[in-house]
């Protein structure tokens, strides 16, 4: 289904994905993946400060309209303070995983 090589994990009640963000950019976007100690990440740049969770709520935001999803389907799991994080994704599994393979390719796109 996914290879280690993936920054999602399929869980039962949807998805795990790693992000590393960087925040304070000029827009909000989806760059692609990228390594990070912990391994693969998709790459996220939002406009919002790192400041009082509004970065981290940027972030769900963001990765909720990219994959067509509800912003309350997408949460941090760990990391809230730190660049590389982990989100759940509150959706089928399967169908998440379509729509991530898509960033491998040709880029992410927002």
């Amino acid at each position: 289904m996914t290879q280690a090589a993936d920054p999602w994990i399929a869980q039962k009640d949807g998805l795990s994905l790693r992000v590393r963000v960087t925040p304070k950019s000029s827009k909000d976007q989806i760059l692609g993946l990228c390594e990070t100690a912990d391994g693969p990440a998709v790459q996220v740049k939002v406009r919002a400060v790192p400041e009082d969770g509004a970065a981290n709520a940027a972030v769900e935001k963001l990765i909720a309209n990219w994959l067509g999803l509800p912003k309350s389907s997408v949460s941090v799991r760990s990391g809230a303070k730190s660049r590389v994080k982990l989100l759940h994704i509150f959706a089928e599994a399967a169908t998440l995983v379509d729509t991530l393979q898509k960033i491998r390719g040709n880029g992410a796109g927002t």
